[in-house]
């Protein structure tokens, strides 16, 4: 019973370190990521559509993405979307394509996206500790069912301690890393 809680909580603190690490493809580095477009969307006949689901997106080069609309008609509702999101660089429409062309990283946009990846890294320590709260409830439930004794109670709230330490840690040797390679020129 107690390994099925500690095997619930590892999962969750799993699921936490597996968005955070989704949530970094989001932070630009030197080189130019195709992620950086996964949060736009586009008018797709009357519906938001995910803007990889409507065109096909390229990296050409470290500082280049190309977005080839499926259907030609696309590229207006494409190039104003990607306009409204403020991504940094205006889109180049040539009529069959849209070329956005990215100027090497700024020492300041380098900073600012550390502290995003920080932040990032805060909030998947809260999820952490959402997890750590949860699984101590469930032991508190089975305390008071009776279940575990109060001894039995006691270890189980050190191992989910622990457990909750050895995650927050990874997280923040995962920010670290990251925050290495967005200052790294």
């Amino acid at each position: 019973m107690l390994s099925d809680i500690y095997s619930k909580q590892k999962a969750q603190c799993e699921k936490s370190i597996e968005a955070l690490k989704k949530d970094f493809t989001t932070l630009r580095t030197g080189k130019v990521s195709i992620n950086i477009l996964d949060h736009i969307t586009v008018d797709y006949y009357g519906s938001q559509t995910p803007l990889n689901q409507v065109a096909t997106i390229l990296a050409s080069d470290a500082s280049t993405l190309s977005i080839s609309p499926w259907e030609k008609t696309m590229l207006k509702s494409i190039e104003s979307a990607l306009a409204a999101a403020n991504i940094g660089v205006n889109p180049n429409n040539d009529g069959e394509s849209i070329k956005l062309f990215f100027p090497p990283m700024t020492k300041e946009q380098r900073e600012e996206n550390a502290k995003q990846a920080r932040a990032m890294g805060e909030k998947a320590k809260i999820s952490i500790r959402n997890v750590r709260k949860d699984t101590n409830d469930a032991i508190k439930r089975l305390e008071k069912d009776k279940a575990l004794s109060e001894d039995e109670a006691k270890k189980a709230y050190d191992e989910v301690q622990k457990l909750t330490d050895s995650y927050v840690a990874k997280i923040d040797d995962t920010v670290k890393a990251k925050e290495a390679e967005l200052l790294k020129l």
